[in-house]
C-alpha cells in the first residue's frame, strides 16, 4: 500500500500544478483576439495538456475510498469545514477588494460556489456519499479498455456529433447524462486501474503517447472552434470529454508506473499543501489579474510570472494555515 500512496502523492502534486496552469492561461485562451496567434496557441497547449487535472482529483479519491475503506464521518467534516472556510475567505475578498455582489454570492451558497474554483468542493461530496456504496473489482485490462471506449468516447455525450450523409453515428445513446456520471466513474476508474498489474512492456511509451497526441488534438480542437466561431469555446476542454477522458486515464497509468519509487521532494511538498493551494490560488490570479500585477505585453513571461507568484503565494498561505489547523481540518 504505502508504494501505492508514493504514486498517488506525485500524481496530486502534479494534478495540483495542473489546476494552476489553467487559471493562469485562462485569460489568454479566452481573449484570443488582443493576442498573437503564436502566444495564444502556447496557452491553449498549456491549457489542454492542463485539462486531466480535475478528472485526476476524482481518480485519487475513487481510489482512496472506492476500495476495502469508505469515506467516514471525519472526511465528511473536513470536506464541509474545507467548503466553509474558504467560502468565508472567498466572501471576505469579495466584499473588501472586488465590485462582486456579496449578498447575492451568500444568497445562492448553496447551488453554486461563492468563487468559482469552489465548485469541486461540491462535486467531490457526491464521491463521499456513494464510496459506502462502491466497490471496485478486479478486472482485466481488455475488460477495462472496453469500457472505457464505450463509455469514455462512443456513448460519451460530450463527444463532438459525426455524421455520414446525414446519420448520426457518433455519440451513441446510452442515455448517459450530466457530469456526475463522469465524476463517480473517474472514481471508479482511478480504483480499477490503481489495483491493476500495469507494468507492461511497452504501456509507457504508448501512455506517453496516447497523452502527446490526445493534447494535440484537444489543442487543435479548440483552435478550429475559435476559428469557425470566431470566438473561444470551451467543446473540447470538457473535463468529461472523450480526449480529456482519454488523456487523464494515461497520465494516471504513466505516473503509477513511473513514479511509484518514493515522493519526488518537491511534488510531494506540493501534495502535502494541495487543498491549501487549491482553495487560495484563484483568488491569487484574480487580485494579481485585476490589480495590473502582470506583463500582457509579454504573454508568455506573464504566464511564467503569474503561474510562479500564485504558486509561492498560495503555498506560503497553506503553509501558514498550516501552523494554526494542526488538526488539518482545512489545509
Amino acid at each position: 500500500m504505502q508504494s501505492k500512496i508514493n504514486w498517488i502523492d506525485n500524481l496530486r502534486g502534479i494534478a495540483c500544478l495542473m489546476v494552476v496552469m489553467i487559471h493562469t492561461t485562462t485569460w489568454y485562451v479566452t481573449n484570443a483576439h488582443s493576442i498573437s496567434h503564436v502566444n495564444w496557441d502556447i496557452a491553449n497547449i498549456l491549457n489542454s495538456a492542463s485539462r486531466v487535472s480535475v478528472p485526476l482529483f476524482f481518480m485519487i479519491s475513487g481510489f482512496l475510498f472506492f476500495g476495502e475503506r469508505s469515506a467516514q464521518p471525519k472526511h465528511f467534516m473536513r470536506i464541509a469545514s474545507c467548503l466553509l472556510f474558504y467560502s468565508a475567505i472567498a466572501l471576505l475578498y469579495i466584499t473588501l477588494f472586488t465590485s462582486i455582489n456579496a449578498g447575492l454570492s451568500l444568497k445562492y451558497l448553496l447551488q453554486k460556489p461563492v468563487f468559482y474554483h469552489l465548485w469541486f468542493f461540491f462535486a467531490i461530496i457526491v464521491i463521499y456519499l456513494v464510496s459506502p456504496l462502491i466497490q471496485v473489482k478486479n478486472v482485466s485490462g481488455k475488460m477495462l479498455l472496453a469500457l472505457m471506449v464505450v463509455i469514455g468516447v462512443v456513448a460519451n455525450p460530450n463527444t463532438v456529433s459525426q455524421k455520414i450523409g446525414g446519420f448520426e453515428w457518433l455519440p451513441v445513446n446510452l442515455y448517459i447524462s450530466g457530469d456526475t456520471f463522469y465524476y463517480i466513474l473517474y472514481g471508479m476508474l482511478g480504483r480499477a486501474i490503481g489495483m491493476m498489474d500495469t507494468q507492461k512492456r511497452g504501456i509507457n511509451g504508448l501512455c506517453a503517447a496516447i497523452f502527446i497526441i490526445g493534447v494535440a488534438i484537444i489543442s487543435r480542437g479548440t483552435l478550429y472552434e475559435l476559428q469557425w466561431r470566431g470566438n473561444f469555446a470551451d467543446t473540447w476542454y470538457l473535463y468529461c470529454g472523450p480526449m480529456v477522458f482519454i488523456c487523464a486515464v494515461s497520465l494516471l497509468t504513466l505516473v503509477k508506473n513511473t513514479l511509484n519509487a518514493r515522493p519526488l521532494p518537491w511534488l510531494g511538498f506540493i501534495s502535502r499543501h494541495s487543498l491549501g493551494i487549491y482553495g487560495f490560488h484563484a483568488l491569487v490570479i484574480h487580485a494579481l489579474r485585476t490589480r495590473g500585477v502582470e506583463l500582457k505585453s509579454w504573454p508568455l513571461l506573464d504566464i511564467a510570472w503569474i503561474f510562479a507568484a500564485t504558486l509561492t503565494v498560495s503555498l506560503l498561505l497553506s503553509m501558514l494555515l498550516q501552523k494554526i489547523d494542526t488538526r488539518r481540518f482545512v489545509s
